[in-house]
């Protein structure tokens, strides 16, 4: 697994459209080898330049691409919820960004029980 949440949601998104990190290079213009580093975490804030390009070739859809600018400026959000939002398409970009918005001092966090209580939260604000 990824190191970084950026580089999971842009390695499942690359293997999802069936590239190599070579075709997906050459069709964003962007080198393979600074594709693979931010796949990899070596590298986690790519310029909105790169990112733009990575998005346009990618194509993906309107919660990926929003989750993908959303990482670019949050480094520290965890592989594990971008692993866990993709597994299930009913986790919203909102309750996504609220979830990781979290902060957590030493201890694992729970994702499953968090998207649960941001879902309780936005059922609230609906109510009012």
């Amino acid at each position: 697994m990824p190191d970084s949440a950026l580089g999971a949601l842009l390695k499942n998104l690359r293997e999802q459209r069936g590239l190599s990190l070579r075709e997906l290079g050459r069709l964003a213009e962007v080198d393979h080898a600074y594709i693979y580093r931010l796949e990899t975490g070596d590298k986690e804030a790519p310029s909105s330049e790169a990112l733009a390009k990575l998005i346009r070739a990618l194509k993906p859809g309107k919660r990926e691409a929003d989750m993908l600018l959303f990482l670019a400026q949050n480094t520290n959000t965890g592989a594990e919820l971008v692993e866990l939002t993709l597994k299930d398409p009913t986790i919203s970009f909102n309750v996504f960004a609220g979830v990781a918005g979290f902060a957590f001092r030493g201890k694992r966090p729970n994702y499953l029980e968090l998207i649960a209580r941001v879902r309780s939260w936005e059922e609230d604000e609906g109510d009012g």
